[in-house]
């Protein structure tokens, strides 16, 4: 059974008296373990998509399956603890909290879903040694660079052990080298942690970390590209 499962689905927004279709209908499945990219210009979509996967937002129509469960189904409560527990979030603008040192930063959705102190500590150190920053376990995000941020917000989406993790634009503040650095980190975490992987991005060199590129045009797929296991 595929991971997430959309059929036909679309997103449509009124804006005053005109009504703004975002998703047109769209159909795909996403297996456990895939890296896949969705890639398209400004306005096709991505987002959208993104957001209905995520379980933050509900399909206008169609039906968005995650794990087998039309997610339209379920409660508001329901969707808050499939995102807290089962999903991962990382955001282009980072999202950290400042007053936090980078620890803590990681620790906190751990926190909210009441893990034990020794299981916190535990996952905090094994996540900072898999994404390069160790020795700034008690840094605040002012103090690292762009791309040591994003490192962070991979640690923090990966702590509560998700099966999906979702990325909108992740290197979309960075430089193109450390955009590659950021992307190379999450492929090895695909491959290592066996997390599924799902992200929007405008990353030219994309295709040599996803295993699946999706393009958007219009809130339609407009082509797929397999890459296959790397």
């Amino acid at each position: 059974m595929p991971l997430i499962e959309l059929t036909q689905v679309a997103k449509n927004y009124a804006l005053g008296d005109t009504v703004i279709h975002a998703v047109r209908g769209i159909s795909l499945n996403v297996e456990a373990g895939e890296l896949i990219s969705i890639v398209g210009p400004s306005g096709c979509g991505k987002t959208t998509l993104l957001n209905m996967i995520g379980c933050i937002d509900r399909p206008t129509s169609g039906t968005v399956k995650f794990g087998g469960r039309d997610v339209a189904a379920l409660s508001d409560a329901q969707q808050a603890d499939i995102r807290l527990h089962r999903i991962g979030f990382i955001f282009q603008s980072f999202n950290l909290i400042p007053v936090l040192s980078v620890g803590e930063n990681i620790e906190l959705p751990m926190i909210l879903a009441h893990a034990p102190v020794n299981k916190r500590k535990e996952t905090v150190e094994r996540l900072l040694a898999a994404v390069g920053l160790t020795e700034y376990t008690r840094h605040k995000p002012n103090e690292l660079s762009g791309g040591q941020r994003q490192r962070v917000a991979i640690a923090r989406a990966l702590v509560n052990s998700p099966d999906l993790v979702i990325a909108d634009e992740p290197t979309a503040n960075l430089d193109s080298r450390t955009g590659d650095e950021v992307l190379g980190v999450m492929k090895e975490l695909n491959r290592k942690e066996k997390v599924t992987f799902v992200f929007s991005t405008h990353n030219p060199g994309i295709l040599q970390y996803a295993t699946r590129v999706i393009k958007l045009k219009d809130g339609l797929i407009a082509g797929m590209t397999e890459q296959g296991a790397n």
